[in-house]
């Protein structure tokens, strides 16, 4: 049986709740909307948020709220997700590329200082800084540059707070089946820091089927401080096609509520991925931090070329694939970003998510040892 890389985490909980609304005939935007608002204010400890349909709405909305003038630049990884750059054109604004290295994939303050210096005929007008695969940049050091920065957390949620977890045993047949153990009690604590940790004006946190957290589609744009939200609170009469459906927000509810145990469960597997992945010769990523990293995936940077690693992957029945195939890089020359085109071409992820069963995690272990 082939193990797909990806493999959203929903379980009876996600659907009864989605049941529910569908049953009570609440699916457009309502209630459950505010409701997530509600429930990820109490994680985030956010001001004010928006729950949108999509996080290109959320960008859409957040450049607005800056109220750059057309012409200006927004700097941005160049492995960030592409739809970026159609969003900053819509808005007649001129995306900048910032190259990252090779040990991390978020942009740093020298590689962007290094973007706007080769751009010097343009005014910045913002930075979107985009949590790669789930790192931490170090926004602290970015927002010292003076730029509007925008912040998208879809992959990183989570890297910054603690989980405490009551692992017991379950009786369910599926649970013995999985070979895993199920988490009855569970509590999510934030590190002391946390508010410290996301410095950006706004922050986006998708919820589409490959984020950290899904709904099925959607996004939470938000502000950590009263003086930013003002800004945020000229859009709270959108129309109603802009915002989050009912339907999508029972399952975004259900997954703010799951997430201490699904985080635990990925720490497990990667600990296993980690332990193979000192004997190969491709390399990983390193976090900023070893202990705030939420384990999103597993990317492994090759030391060759893709197409005979995923061949070999898929003689295993694991499917693999490019960690990169749908950002900025991949579909657009970025000048003067030679580490992003190079890991467009030789970053693989290996599945990893909470759903996975020991037996084919080890199975994904033995192949990360054994790569060509």
């Amino acid at each position: 049986m082939k193990i797909e890389v990806y493999s959203p985490t929903i379980r009876r909980k996600e659907m009864n709740a989605v049941l529910t609304a569908m049953v009570e005939e609440k699916i457009g935007p309502g209630e459950r909307s505010r409701l997530l608002i509600q429930t990820a204010k109490e994680q985030l400890r956010f001001d004010y948020a928006l729950a949108l349909r999509s996080p290109a709405v959320a960008l859409h909305f957040a450049l607005k709220a800056l109220d750059i003038l057309p012409g200006k630049a927004v700097i941005i990884s160049a492995l960030s997700p592409r739809y970026y750059i159609n969003v900053i054109r819509d808005l007649h604004l001129t995306p900048v590329f910032c190259d990252v290295s090779f040990d991390f994939p978020c942009c740093s303050r020298e590689s962007i200082e290094a973007a706007i210096f080769a751009k010097g005929d343009l005014e910045i007008g913002a930075i979107v800084l985009h949590h790669t695969l789930g790192f931490l940049p170090n926004s602290a050091s970015i927002v010292e540059l003076g730029i509007p920065v925008i912040e998208d957390i879809s992959q990183s949620y989570g890297s910054w707070i603690k989980t405490d977890a009551k692992n017991e045993e379950a009786d369910s047949p599926s649970n013995k089946n999985n070979n895993t153990k199920a988490v009855k009690q569970s509590e999510v604590k934030f590190n002391d820091d946390v508010q410290d940790k996301l410095k950006g004006v706004f922050c986006i946190l998708g919820l589409e089927e490959k984020d950290m957290l899904t709904s099925g589609g959607g996004a939470l744009l938000f502000a950590m401080s009263r003086k930013d939200a003002s800004s945020l609170r000229s859009f709270s009469a959108i129309p109603d096609e802009y915002c989050l459906p009912d339907i999508n927000a029972a399952l975004a509810i259900v997954q703010f509520k799951e997430f201490a145990r699904n985080i635990e469960r990925r720490k497990e597997i990667a600990h296993v991925y980690i332990q193979a992945s000192f004997r190969t010769r491709h390399k990983r990523f390193i976090p900023l931090t070893e202990d705030e990293y939420n384990n999103y995936s597993f990317p492994i940077v090759l030391e060759t070329g893709l197409k005979d690693v995923v061949a070999y992957a898929r003689k295993k029945e694991v499917i693999i694939e490019s960690a990169f195939n749908n950002t900025a890089a991949a579909v657009s020359l970025c000048e003067n970003c030679p580490v992003s085109n190079s890991l467009v071409l030789r970053t693989v992820l290996f599945p990893l998510y909470p759903r996975l069963r020991a037996d084919d995690a080890q199975r994904v272990s033995r192949l990360v040892m054994t790569l060509p």
